[in-house]
């Protein structure tokens, strides 16, 4: 199950993740802090989820929601507020749930397996469907070389997968680099991500995506997260809070 998250203070968008990643099996595929981006993000792309504040800019929660009340597939919404007064009608609008600021693990918790619950009854993907849903996506999956075509210079450059040491959101873009270039792709990380082998690439955080086999060094850093370094570059690439289970996982961590 995907979903996004709309929220335009970091700190909160922060501890949000963090629960979901905590408490299901949830992808959280990408986030944005301004109604608009979503609503156009959303013309081009398909979300099951989208966990959504209600105080954004240009386009505020309510006015998108409805929007979306008007879409042929309807993803789940959850609204987070720090706000009572708008929860009737957000239930008119028929939201999944409205969940109030600051959170509550023991609210988040049980309404997210409600969420997945809903999900998989909705898309029939209970027992032995949804086991055949996960191992088809593995068997999609591969390490091996694939070619991929990045831009530079107005250029189409054609490159192994394997020679992309990470990849960085920049606004609309995103710029990917490789142990001597640099290349701006015109789509979100996200986007990006999916042209991409999910075994060999890791969203290590919202703005990053790095690859597990360019890794020289992980670094202890703030609140029980890391800092990684690649071969050949000095960049030092982040891991958020969120993904610290997973990637500790990923690099066998706890072995």
């Amino acid at each position: 199950m995907k979903a996004i998250i709309v929220e335009d203070e970091q700190l909160a968008r922060d501890e949000l993740e963090f629960l979901i990643k905590t408490y299901s099996s949830i992808e959280i595929t990408d986030s944005f802090e301004d109604g608009l981006d979503v609503l156009k993000f959303l013309q081009e792309n398909e979300t099951d989820a989208i966990f959504l504040d209600i105080n954004i800019p240009s386009l505020d929660g309510m006015l998108l929601a409805s929007n979306i009340s008007k879409f042929k597939r309807k993803p789940y919404i959850i609204f987070t507020t720090a706000y009572k007064e708008h929860a009737a009608k957000a239930f008119e609008l028929e939201a999944f749930d409205y969940i109030l600021k600051p959170y509550d693990e023991k609210r988040i918790a049980p309404m997210l397996a409600k969420l997945e619950a809903a999900f998989q009854r909705d898309h029939g993907l209970t027992g032995e469907a949804a086991d055949q849903r996960e191992q088809a996506a593995a068997q999609n999956e591969t390490i091996g070389p694939r070619r991929i075509n990045l831009r530079h210079d107005e250029k189409i450059i054609v490159k192994d997968v394997d020679d992309i040491y990470y990849a960085e959101a920049s606004e609309k873009v995103t710029l990917v680099y490789t142990n001597d270039q640099q290349y701006t792709m015109p789509m979100s990380l996200s986007e990006f991500q999916t042209m991409l082998p999910q075994k060999l690439f890791f969203r290590c955080h919202r703005s990053y995506s790095v690859n597990l086999s360019k890794i020289r060094e992980i670094v202890p850093w703030f609140n029980q997260t890391y800092m990684v370094r690649l071969n050949d570059l000095k960049a030092e690439i982040p891991v958020s809070r969120s993904k610290v289970k997973e990637f500790r996982q990923r690099m066998h961590l706890d072995t």
